[in-house]
Parts: structure tokens; C-alpha cells; sequence
């Protein structure tokens, strides 16, 4: 149950090719090795409403956060993280060629007795 969340500003559009984004963080993911392919979901949500810093309109930023279930070892939580953030950085690396960008990423674990989920996706991929 990975779930990464993207929210970013939106004076991003037109900057960043935010699909692209998506993309670059699920290709991160499975190169980890540490997801089953049927479980991991990459989405973006744009906030149209947000203050940063000094409040200079160029001021932008990208939040990520992957939620996922308990029980993986801190060395794979940070292999994974350190993998990921690699990724998101070098595909927003022009944004850094600013003073008006920041960029950050969050894990969390999900505790298990208070997560319900049901796949249909599994089944599927499981199958090949």
C-alpha cells in the first residue's frame, strides 16, 4: 500500500510537467523493489491556495509524501527514500536554478489496525 502524494503550487503549471513528475516517482518506486507493482498509486494534487516564505509570487513548492504500511526496516524505508528524493530532484532540477523553490518528502506508516483496503489489481498482475 504505497502511496505517494504530490502537492504542489500552483504556479507550477506550465514549469513542470507534473504527469511527467508522476512518472518519474512510480519508475523510482518499482526500481526500488520494494512495492508488489499492483499496490503503488503516484498522485498529484495542485493547491491553489498557499503562503511561502516571503510571499513573492515566484515562491513554489513541491510536498511529497509516500504513505505505506508498517513493518519494513529503516535500511529499506531510507534506501528507498534516499532513491526517490534522488528522482523528484533531478527532474525538478531546473527549479533550483531559482531562489523560489523547495522541495520536500515525508514516509509515513500506516498503522495496520486502522487500514482497509481491497485490490482488484493484485489479481491481475499476480496472474502474469
Amino acid at each position: 500500500m504505497p502511496h505517494f502524494i504530490v502537492e504542489y503550487s500552483a504556479n507550477l503549471d506550465g514549469k513542470v510537467d507534473i504527469k511527467g513528475l508522476c512518472d518519474a516517482i512510480l519508475d523510482a518506486a518499482i526500481d526500488a523493489d520494494v512495492f508488489e507493482l499492483g499496490a503503488i498509486r503516484v498522485r498529484a494534487l495542485r493547491c491553489e491556495a498557499y503562503a511561502i516564505a516571503d510571499r513573492l509570487p515566484e515562491n513554489g513548492f513541491v510536498d511529497l509524501s509516500l504513505r505505506l504500511a508498517a513493518g519494513r526496516a529503516i535500511e529499506v524505508k531510507k534506501k528507498l527514500g534516499d532513491a526517490v528524493f534522488a528522482a523528484v530532484e533531478s527532474f525538478l532540477a531546473p527549479l533550483f536554478e531559482t531562489p523560489h523553490f523547495a522541495l520536500s518528502f515525508e514516509i509515513r506508516e500506516i498503522d495496520p489496525d486502522f487500514s482497509w483496503k481491497k485490490n482488484a489489481i493484485h489479481p491481475r498482475l499476480r496472474g502474469k
